[in-house]
């Protein structure tokens, strides 16, 4: 089927809106369990940490699907990447639905599901900004990044209701659905590259420079060799550690273990997640206009200060100051981490490259995620997480202004 273009319409805002939606879903169930911790413990008996370390599991396959999801996207195109996560997504939820023991938790609520969403995630976002658009690329990336904020707006308070209404079970059935509706959008409509639509990328000007085509045989060799690269791994870590790895995790425990309704946590949540719609949308402007380090820093400086106010949350008031501050930029840091990526190891590379960054992410929200969880049990509350996690983020605001924007690394 011939790709259904408008006429004027640069037919890359075709498929930004089908990887938003994509986006939008999949971020919907990574999240998902981070607002049915309580109704699973409450169902099963199991122990916070338990549930806490399949979460983890999921983060961390998540993360480790990065580089995968960036060496088939260099290789495959998105198109087929973007379906086989959808269908991994659901295949994951179903089974969740209907696990017995502990081992199927960590396997089909974790191992899965954190494969499925990590190949339809925010490394298929930055490869598909980078194929599509070279004007305007970080207002691109910065409108995936706010997709994955409407993921949380629109899923978790549902997700609770549901929850409530038809059980944990129910809620991660209907979210198998919403998988499988998208296969077939994406398979009429979503293109791999400008070429399949007779067009170039947005913005470009003559063909492909050569220090923009794609390396990816040898581009990792030279970028383990670059500081840029460990400096962007290690900032993204710290990144994952104390976004969705220990707020995405146990905020709405920690709320409730202080009277807060779950239902209100939950709503805390979608609100933290329409302060990230804005915050990452404002990101991506400010990242085409302004130097990317100075916005990372900016970002990491905030965030730290918001988790040291964290532990003295007590009430629902308190909570939302919690969830404006640290949701303007809960992801906001995407949109200059993979600008750098790009100055740094070429367009044509910023799946590989960003994909293992983008692992570096996750792997620091799995250990949040589990030693947050162990905490807990260990001390009786998360403030000693909450205020090490203020730490680490000051660490980053200062390791950000240490990243030199330098040309596209060359594979030896």
């Amino acid at each position: 089927m011939q790709a259904v273009r408008a006429r004027g319409l640069f037919y890359g805002w075709v498929v930004v809106g089908v990887t938003v939606v994509t986006l939008l879903v999949s971020a919907g169930i990574r999240a998902a369990p981070g607002v049915l911790i309580v109704p699973l413990e409450q169902d099963t008996g199991w122990s916070r940490s338990l549930l806490s370390f399949a979460v983890s599991i999921g983060l961390l396959l998540f993360g480790f699907a990065g580089p995968l999801a960036g060496w088939l996207v260099d290789r495959m195109g998105p198109r087929a990447v973007m379906l086989g996560g959808l269908a991994l997504m659901g295949a994951a939820m179903v089974a969740s639905a209907l696990v017995r023991s502990q081992w199927q938790l960590v396997l089909f609520w974790g191992a899965l599901s954190g494969l499925g969403t990590g190949l339809a995630g925010a490394v298929l976002g930055t490869a598909v900004a980078a194929r599509w658009f070279v004007a305007r690329r970080g207002l691109v990336i910065g409108i995936f990044g706010a997709a994955t904020s409407a993921g949380q707006l629109l899923f978790l308070p549902a997700i609770v209701g549901l929850s409530e209404a038809i059980g944990w079970r129910g809620a991660t059935l209907t979210l198998a659905g919403a998988a499988a509706l998208l296969l077939l959008p994406v398979l009429l409509l979503m293109r791999d590259s400008p070429a399949d639509v007779g067009a170039t990328a947005h913005g470009q000007v003559g063909p492909t420079p050569a220090g923009q085509r794609s390396t990816t045989r040898g581009v990792m060799g030279a970028a383990v060799r670059s500081p840029a690269f460990w400096l962007l791994a290690g900032t993204f870590f710290i990144c994952g550690a104390t976004s969705n790895g220990l707020i995405g995790t146990h905020l709405v425990p920690h709320a409730v273990e202080h009277g807060i309704a779950q239902t209100t946590a939950a709503g805390m949540l979608a609100l933290m997640g329409t302060m990230n719609f804005i915050g990452t949308l404002a990101s991506g402007w400010l990242t085409d206009r302004y130097d990317p380090r100075k916005l990372l820093a900016i970002y990491y400086g905030f965030r730290g200060l918001s988790l040291l106010f964290l532990p003295y949350v007590q009430g629902p008031v308190g909570l939302a100051a919690f969830a404006v501050l640290f949701g303007l930029d809960y992801i906001a840091t995407v949109p200059p981490t993979s600008a750098l990526v790009a100055d740094s190891f070429g367009r044509q590379n910023v799946g590989t490259v960003f994909g293992w960054v983008f692992c570096a992410h996750q792997i620091g929200a799995a250990l949040a995620a589990y030693l947050g969880g162990v905490a807990r049990e260990l001390l009786g509350s998360y403030s000693l997480a909450f205020l090490v996690a203020g730490i680490l983020a000051a660490l980053a605001a200062g390791l950000a202004f240490r990243i030199r924007r330098s040309p596209a690394v060359q594979p030896a």
